[in-house]
């Protein structure tokens, strides 16, 4: 079987992304990047509960927490609030921590290289996302040209991004016909208890679950 690193951060998209690689006939092989964010320890716990349903044997955790010193968001700045959602924002927000996607796929391509995997998933989504440049299809394919210059002729590495033009409504949709552990994830970018229901991650969330007609399970 075919070998795929999938990068779990333990949010939903995630979630949903290593069930649809599964489904895809993929062995899956579980990456989790420690930035320093806020949610860290519940990311964390996410990501093993997530790598337990699916019996994921390779995983990985890797800490690039110098993102944390960098700074320039609120993700990983307590000095820096988290804000309240905002849907109809067309600005980068203030969440997004600069250039990390690239940093994540750095580490996921040498991994993958190693373990002889031909695929890299990620959950990003461009049409339901918060704007985010590194989020967006375009990032992906040049992403994908630096890989076949930056590795051995004979290593060959998609990068696969299965919800990119789905809608947060149509993730819970597809999870819950993949029947994804959907219950073990966490979105929330302000609590590691209880969802603040107030961030644009919380609300991007809560709106999907509400346009599905599905109840979130872990509310």
């Amino acid at each position: 079987m075919t070998k795929a690193v999938i990068l779990v951060s333990g949010g939903m998209d995630s979630c949903v992304t290593a069930a649809m690689a599964k489904d895809d006939g993929y062995e899956l092989c579980f990456l989790h990047l420690n930035y320093g964010q806020r949610t860290e320890n519940r990311e964390l716990k996410a990501f093993h509960n997530i790598a337990d349903f699916y019996e994921v044997k390779d995983r990985l955790v890797v800490d690039i927490s110098h993102l944390a010193q960098i700074g320039g968001s609120c993700l990983t700045d307590h000095m820096i609030d988290v804000p309240t959602a905002d849907l109809e924002n067309e600005e980068i927000p203030i969440s997004y921590v600069p250039f990390r996607n690239a940093n994540i796929l750095s580490v996921a391509t040498s991994w993958a290289e190693v373990l002889g995997a031909n695929a890299l998933y990620i959950g990003a989504v461009e049409e339901d996302s918060s704007g985010y440049p590194d989020c967006r299809r375009s990032f992906y394919d040049a992403f994908e040209k630096t890989i076949e210059e930056g590795t051995k002729p004979d290593t060959h590495i998609k990068i696969i991004t299965p919800l990119i033009q789905l809608s947060k409504k149509k993730i819970i949709l597809a999870g819950h016909a993949l029947n994804a552990p959907i219950n073990l994830s966490w979105s929330c970018y302000e609590n590691e208890n209880i969802p603040c229901g107030e961030c644009d991650s919380c609300a991007l969330r809560a709106r999907g679950f509400n346009q599905a007609g599905i109840a979130d399970p872990i509310l």
